[in-house]
């Protein structure tokens, strides 16, 4: 009778701290190996490559018909992986998924799920077999390249890990949570790796920052862009790291109206919670300036459009679509897998690709040396036929006089020396080897694998061929699979990543009444017509409201400096005013700056953003001729809330606010038609906080209302009064005098003219736009207002209606 073990029967005490810790960690390291994290040489999980490894063993190849998922998902449990049915459709589901792997290892036919969230149908609809790179994970199996082990029951062999000819853990990523530890690895572009690993077979001793100028971030099957080049970087160096994304949305004029079109989102993001999202925001009034959004995206590829209002700004609102929105989205890299099959392990990047190198090494070694044993095997049989042939009669002589086969088998073996194999081989040669031409075949064969033996054998012993076969192998599978990046990467940081970048740069005229309305709207809606005409509407005051306004040209992206009757100063870009019809009367400006009780606006000034070098000083010019000179830094950072320009005294304002260079020369022109030309020098730079000096000695019932600076190239000064008369005047009529002075006449004002209302220096011959206090608007060829002597008061230049005048004035 067998004699049962000891502990049989027997309470063994045991601490149960130690218990529950032995038991906890033998719990946590099944989870880790056997299901969680992939392994760094073929980048599966066991899940995955069970699945694979069955549908290699249904011959489900990319050429062979689709199978129903329900045979593959039912042969996965039953064989290799006894866990729930639902697990592991969902993983082969995934794996068929052009939106969450890179290159997708199943095709599959019917309804796989989509971006959307939707789920996939049930495993007895749909059908799939192996793509064609699936197959590049699976090739030499059978040439004993990998170690197998037993299957839970111990009836079958499984793969410990596939062959991987290519590196799919870097190309496809992985995600998984196991216990105490998680990985999250970004897809990545084929042809940027395969390029990375034959530079690390050329350059052994490189380093990750030489691998980053060839693998430039992450690619995602859905596109996008990702930014910081220093961030990622990092990320590969240390195997962890975060990667700001962005959806790829663009802003567009449809009609009147502007739109954002998003054409990618970014990976993982959910494209139906992302826009139900945005319904959400509007809904509650966290984002103004949205009238519609549709989801027009089709199988040609992804279209989200959302409408925005007339007076929205499309670039603010893009920005609040990224900040609270998955329209960007942080990935949290942390590149965690196994090395060798049990050590779960961060990797750097060189890290991943060196050991996925040592693994094909070891790979090309295995199936060198199989082809080696299986040549040799074949070598010794064709030397035993060959020596049978040689003496065909005495072995058939051998062979009817057995009285059986292995009779006959170990007479042969005893008489020609053959081994087994080669006894075995001659009994079963057919009569047709004996003609002359099938004995040549065996000859030649036999050289062949003599050669191939030879050839095998060289690269077992030198390490270099088989990284060569290996490089060979990458540039094969580049040209095979490789595909153009879909991942914007910019180098810079997010920080650097200005709205203006989506903005298309155009002309624009910005247009501000004295009643604190703004609008933008395109140059061009205002044809050039005759001096003399009547012009268009041009956004008329509410009724009974006749106020002035200014008008003046801009590009997009330039930034515009506002100017309050407190002296303060506000910044914005001229993209961000909102824009209006060419009747509208635009947008309060108090819904755009914080302004105080009793400020408002009553000078704009632009900055021009093509043109830095000749931008170095503020000049400020008010009323009543107070002018003063700042350096254009102190202006460098305007807080939303404003920063002090001026201080002014009693009753002054500001009239008007230009750049200079520093070598400028100055024009201030009076309501009355004086004007005083000086050089910039003559005015010493101030602070912020000071009041000016003395710019023009004024008549007791005269006013500043025009100022200009200019420089050498400038040719004209052009003048207009309030009821539409306008005249050139050529700048050299106007001589250099000191600053302080009483000036000169500049032109004639009488009752038919009416005051000076504006007044410009330029070179070109350019258009103008004047406008009019009650919203008439003009444009015309300067070279149409004719050029006359200082003192003349000029021609007509717009028939204004009765009891309107000129408000303002500016020249293309």
């Amino acid at each position: 009778m067998e004699k049962l073990p000891s502990t049989i029967g027997k309470i063994i005490n045991q601490e149960i701290t130690n218990e529950m810790r032995q038991s906890y960690l033998d719990y946590a390291m099944s989870v880790i190996v056997s299901r969680a994290l992939p392994d760094v040489r073929d980048g599966l999980k066991p899940v995955h490559r069970r699945i694979l490894f069955v549908m290699k063993e249904l011959g489900l190849n990319h050429t062979a018909k689709y199978r129903k998922s329900a045979a593959i998902i039912g042969d996965t449990l039953a064989r290799y992986h006894p866990h729930g049915d639902s697990s592991v459709y969902d993983a082969m589901v995934r794996l068929a998924q052009d939106f969450s792997l890179r290159y997708p290892l199943v095709d599959g036919q019917g309804n796989f799920g989509s971006i959307d969230n939707d789920p996939a149908a049930a495993y007895r609809y749909t059908e799939a077999r192996l793509t064609t790179l699936s197959e590049e994970l699976l090739e030499a199996l059978d040439k004993d390249t990998v170690d197998f082990q037993d299957n839970y029951d111990g009836t079958k062999k499984e793969p410990k890990v596939l062959p991987a000819k290519i590196p799919n853990l870097l190309l496809n990523g992985a995600m998984g949570i196991a216990v105490g530890m998680a990985t999250n690895i970004p897809p990545h572009n084929l042809g940027e790796i395969c390029e990375a690993l034959t530079f690390l077979i050329d350059n052994p001793k490189s380093n990750n920052s030489d691998l980053t100028k060839i693998i430039k971030g992450p690619d995602f099957p859905t596109g996008g862009i990702i930014y910081n080049k220093k961030e990622i970087n990092n990320a590969y160096e240390t195997g962890r790291g975060s990667i700001l994304m962005r959806g790829r949305a663009e802003i567009v004029l449809e009609g009147k109206y502007h739109q954002i079109i998003i054409s990618e989102i970014p990976y993982t993001v959910c494209k139906s919670s992302m826009v139900e999202k945005i319904a959400d925001l509007v809904h509650e009034k966290k984002i103004d300036g949205i009238r519609d959004i549709r989801d027009e995206s089709d199988k040609d590829g992804m279209r989200v459009v959302i409408d925005l209002k007339a007076d929205s700004q499309p670039g603010k609102i893009l920005n609040q679509l990224y900040e609270f929105t998955d329209l960007q989205k942080t990935f949290h890299m942390n590149i965690l897998a196994l090395v060798d099959g049990i050590e779960p392990r961060t990797l750097s990047l060189i890290e991943v690709l060196n050991e996925f190198l040592k693994f094909r090494q070891q790979v090309i070694t295995r199936r060198t040396q199989f082809e080696l044993d299986r040549a040799r095997e074949r070598f010794h049989i064709l030397e035993g036929l060959a020596k049978a042939l040689d003496h065909i009669d005495a072995v058939i002589k051998i062979i009817r006089a057995s009285k059986d086969r292995e009779t006959a088998k170990t007479n042969l073996m005893k008489r020609f020396e053959f081994s087994d194999l080669q006894a075995t081989a001659i009994l079963e040669m057919r009569l047709q080897a004996l003609v002359n031409l099938e004995a040549n075949k065996i000859k030649d064969e036999l050289e062949e694998k003599k050669k191939l033996i030879k050839e095998l054998m060289a690269i077992l012993k030198d390490p270099k061929r088989i990284l060569t076969i290996i490089k060979n192998e990458l540039a094969i599978t580049n040209e095979k699979f490789a595909d153009k990046r879909r991942t914007q990467v910019i180098a810079s940081g997010i920080a650097d990543f200005s709205e203006e970048d989506l903005i298309k740069d155009e002309e624009v005229i910005i247009s501000l009444s004295s009643d604190g309305y703004i609008k933008r709207v395109k140059a061009d809606v205002f044809r050039v017509q005759n001096r003399g005409g009547k012009g268009v509407s041009g956004g008329a005051p509410e009724e009974g409201d006749e106020t002035s306004s200014q008008l003046f040209f801009a590009s997009s992206h330039d930034i515009l400096l506002f100017f309050s009757n407190f002296g303060k100063i506000y910044q914005n870009r001229a993209y961000e005013v909102p824009e209006g019809s060419r009747t509208a009367r635009g947008k309060a400006i108090l819904n755009i700056f914080n302004l105080g009780t009793n400020e408002k606006i009553n000078s704009v000034l632009r900055i021009d953003s093509k043109d830095k070098n000749n931008q170095k000083y503020l000049i400020l010019t008010t009323k009543s001729g107070i002018i003063k000179k700042t350096d254009l830094s102190y202006y460098a950072n305007i807080k939303g809330r404003g920063i002090i320009a001026i201080k002014l005294k009693g009753e002054d304002e500001l009239v008007s606010v230009k750049i200079s260079s520093g070598e400028d020369d100055l024009i201030l022109i009076t309501k009355l038609g004086n004007a005083i030309r000086f050089k910039e020098n003559k005015i010493k730079p101030m602070g912020r906080n000071s009041s000016g000096t003395k710019g023009i000695r004024l008549a007791k019932s005269d006013s500043v209302v025009a100022f200009d600076a200019f420089s050498k190239d400038k040719k004209k000064v052009l003048m207009i009064s309030q009821l539409g008369f306008a005249k050139q005047t050529d700048l050299k009529e106007y001589r250099l005098q000191n600053r302080g002075g009483a000036g000169s006449k500049a032109s004639k004002v009488n009752a038919k003219t009416g005051l000076i209302s504006a007044a410009l220096v330029y070179s070109q011959e350019e258009d103008l736009i004047i406008t009019s206090v009650k919203g008439q608007v003009i444009r015309l060829k300067i070279i149409n207002v004719p050029v006359l002597k200082r003192t003349s008061q000029g021609v007509r230049v717009l028939k204004l209606a009765e009891g309107d005048m000129i408000s303002s004035a500016v020249v293309l």
